[in-house]
């Protein structure tokens, strides 16, 4: 039975994972590939991750998110060996296609993936929405209690509405100056 349609040739391809185990799936995979001989039908294996600023303890950190937990990309040439060496690493539940054929991922979202692989600057992770309630942290307003108006994700920014001599104000403060109540 062939692994895949005819003449599809090198391809990016997606392979399903336990969610947790895509790291440990590429360095496998890497190793088996070198271990197999494969370097000629198995070109790059591809955990897509972003980079995002979250907050821990107070202080912007900087971390590596997964794109798509559970998944790991494969660029090969898919035939009856190189579908087994995939097929059998360790943790990895199959191909992603229709029934035992893996179907290649476009050229358009394998644009989408790179862009976000990409992007040198990090992706603020805010967790607030507009209307949570904050306080503010440190700054001219430090200990105001104020409300969220807007949410610049881009920018990191946000415009809280506070308090002041009994008007509303809003003012735009980093998203790690406040933190919701």
């Amino acid at each position: 039975m062939a692994k895949q349609a005819r003449n599809t040739g090198r391809n990016w391809y997606v392979i399903h994972t336990y969610s947790g185990y895509e790291d440990a799936v590429r360095e496998a995979l890497l190793q088996r590939i070198e271990s197999m001989n494969m370097q000629d039908k198995i070109f790059d294996v591809v955990v897509p991750k972003e980079t995002q600023i979250v907050m821990k303890k107070g202080e912007p950190k900087t971390e590596k998110k997964r794109l798509f937990p559970g998944y790991v990309l494969v660029d090969m040439n898919v035939d009856d060996d190189s579908w087994y060496v995939v097929r059998n690493t360790p943790n990895v539940t199959g191909f992603v296609g229709s029934g035992t054929i893996p179907v290649p991922v476009s050229a358009e979202e394998w644009k989408v993936v790179r862009r976000h692989m990409g992007e040198t600057d990090a992706k603020f992770k805010i967790n607030f929405e507009e209307t949570d309630p904050v306080v503010v942290l440190d700054g001219p307003f430090a200990n105001y209690d104020g409300v969220i108006q807007t949410v610049d994700k881009e920018k990191g920014k946000v415009k809280v509405l506070i308090t002041i001599f009994g008007r509303e104000t809003p003012v735009e403060l980093d998203f790690t100056q406040v933190k919701k109540k």
